[in-house]
């Protein structure tokens, strides 16, 4: 049930957001917290946020508790466009969420390398270079999220930052 604890934070099902210009990587964790599966690959729609109002529904469908959204820094942990682009798609999953009456928290998480991890590992799976698209961005939103249930084992029971419309500097909170 949303909002119930146990060791490893808060129980429940947690989705890993991966977000580009393109395309949203998803994925999901089992409800123990144990594993995290890839789940779809939503076109971004800067118009009607069809991605979002997506993202929201498997939330509710799912009883999502937590959603970590993974934030691109760059090697030295500084900000950049795609930093911004990120944080503002999490301040507007949880207006969207909020709006819909669905109880799940949006968090920010460090992401560095995911998408070069995702594409290597599609490489060592012997997927074709030109078919990583199709899947990279899920394989990046497990990365995301297998991550954060590592966190989450070592004591970290809510890794990131809370995506509530408050302004990040640099290095807060990941």
């Amino acid at each position: 049930m949303p909002g119930e604890t146990t060791h490893s934070g808060v129980a429940g099902v947690l989705l890993g957001v991966d977000v580009g210009m393109a395309r949203v990587g998803v994925a999901a964790s089992d409800r123990n917290g144990l594993l995290a599966t890839p789940v779809k690959t939503l076109k971004r729609d800067l118009k009607k946020a069809s991605d979002i109002s997506v993202l929201v529904k498997l939330a509710a469908e799912r009883e999502v508790a937590q959603i970590f959204v993974g934030l691109p820094r760059s090697m030295s942990g500084g900000e950049t466009a795609s930093t911004t682009m990120a944080r503002d798609y999490a301040r507007d999953l949880a207006n969207a969420l909020s709006r819909a009456h669905v109880v799940a928290e949006v968090r920010l998480v460090d992401e560095r390398l995911t998408t070069v991890s995702a594409h290597r590992a599609l490489h060592e799976a012997g997927l074709d270079g030109r078919k990583h698209r199709a899947v990279v961005d899920q394989v990046a939103a497990v990365e995301i999220l297998q991550q954060v249930l590592e966190m989450r084992r070592n004591g970290q029971h809510s890794p990131g930052q809370l995506a509530d419309g408050r302004t990040f500097g640099p290095g807060d909170g990941s």
